[in-house]
């Protein structure tokens, strides 16, 4: 099955404050990754082209690290997903940037009914936590993207295992 799922949001900060703060995904000082609800990025050879890692039971290596646009993952498990993903940032105005998380993938056998059946309502759960985060740095008005049923009832299943 074809998958492309993007996500994407604009936050009222100059480019370089957006790339400041990407730098330190996965890091001890990680601003952006959800952690506190998810399980945490991780790579073991830090975050450079070849490390591998990921979170929960999602890996991948990184693929492709230019930290003012891209930073691109390649997926090496679960079994089936056969892509990538990406964040990307992308200056709108002189204080507007986008940033942006695509998934680009084929998926096959278990992969198909895994995305289909749970990690793709998780993944949007998570990717809209972390944009959340992300954008709450900077404004007063907080957001907090509610998670929906389905959501709500795996993160209770996979809880209980």
């Amino acid at each position: 099955m074809k998958v492309l799922n993007i996500h994407k949001r604009s936050i009222d900060q100059p480019k370089n404050v957006i790339i400041d703060h990407l730098k330190t995904l996965a890091t001890e000082q990680d601003r952006i990754w959800p952690k506190e609800h998810w399980p945490a990025l991780r790579f073991k050879e830090g975050l450079k082209i070849g490390a591998k890692g990921g979170h929960g039971p999602i890996r991948y290596f990184v693929e492709a690290y230019n930290p003012d646009e891209i930073i691109q993952f390649r997926f090496t498990k679960p079994t089936g997903f056969n892509g990538i993903h990406k964040f990307e940032i992308k200056e709108l105005t002189e204080n507007k940037t986008e940033i942006s998380h695509t998934i680009d993938m084929d998926t096959t056998g278990k992969g198909t009914l895994s995305w289909v059946f749970g990690i793709r309502s998780l993944h949007d759960a998570l990717i809209e936590d972390a944009f959340d985060k992300f954008e709450n740095m900077f404004t007063e008005n907080k957001k907090s993207t509610e998670w929906n049923f389905w959501v709500k009832f795996l993160r209770k299943r996979l809880a209980n295992k």
